[in-house]
């Protein structure tokens, strides 16, 4: 199954490797530049939430974000990872997050999902007071442009563009250490080129 995913991987990657894309990201050099202290690896024992309709994108997603030394918890769906933080029985009744193997730390999601979108998940969970703070990064295998620049003004810390690369997943950890070290680089949205075609 694994040499399955990593040629599905590969393939993807040739076939967007022949356009350079617009994408819209946080310039997060600076918060990056370094390692945190306290990290063990690159996901430094962070919990992800990644949520993707997709058994083979959700897969090789948890494959990479493990190979980073990330935890993770996987949803199929908008629905299951709304259950998972609590919110179907009650918005502020739901699950607090403070036992710290429920306790998430970022929430990546794919945007196209049956029922409900990545960018619906994220809103309903901005609306939430003791989750509005986890970061949330939204990935799409769409390359359009006016959604991407709604996600990011509503909440998303980034928009990826899929197939995601294991430097995307290291990454994600500069999303949960700008909220410990919020003074820690300067944060600003830039327009960049995709240059995933020249790694």
């Amino acid at each position: 199954m694994a040499g399955d995913l990593d040629s599905m991987a590969t393939e993807m990657e040739k076939s967007r490797s022949h356009f350079f894309s617009p994408l819209f990201h946080l310039d997060m050099a600076s918060s990056c530049s370094g390692s945190h202290p306290n990290a063990e690896g690159d996901g430094g024992g962070l919990h992800v939430l990644a949520v993707d309709d997709s058994v083979v994108d959700r897969r090789f997603l948890e494959k990479m974000l493990k190979q980073s030394e990330y935890k993770v918890t996987t949803a199929e769906n908008g629905l299951r990872a709304l259950e998972y933080l609590g919110l179907l029985g009650g918005a502020e009744e739901g699950n607090n997050c403070n036992d710290s193997d429920l306790k998430i730390n970022l929430i990546i999601t794919d945007y196209c999902m049956p029922g409900m979108t990545g960018y619906e998940l994220m809103k309903k969970i901005k609306e939430i007071s003791h989750l509005k703070e986890i970061p949330v990064v939204i990935m799409s295998s769409e390359n359009i442009p006016t959604r991407i620049e709604k996600c990011l003004e509503d909440g998303a810390k980034e928009f990826m563009l899929k197939p995601i690369r294991q430097a995307d997943v290291k990454r994600l950890k500069c999303h949960v250490q700008s909220l410990k070290h919020p003074n820690h680089g300067m944060l600003s949205w830039k327009i960049s080129v995709d240059s995933k075609s020249e790694t």
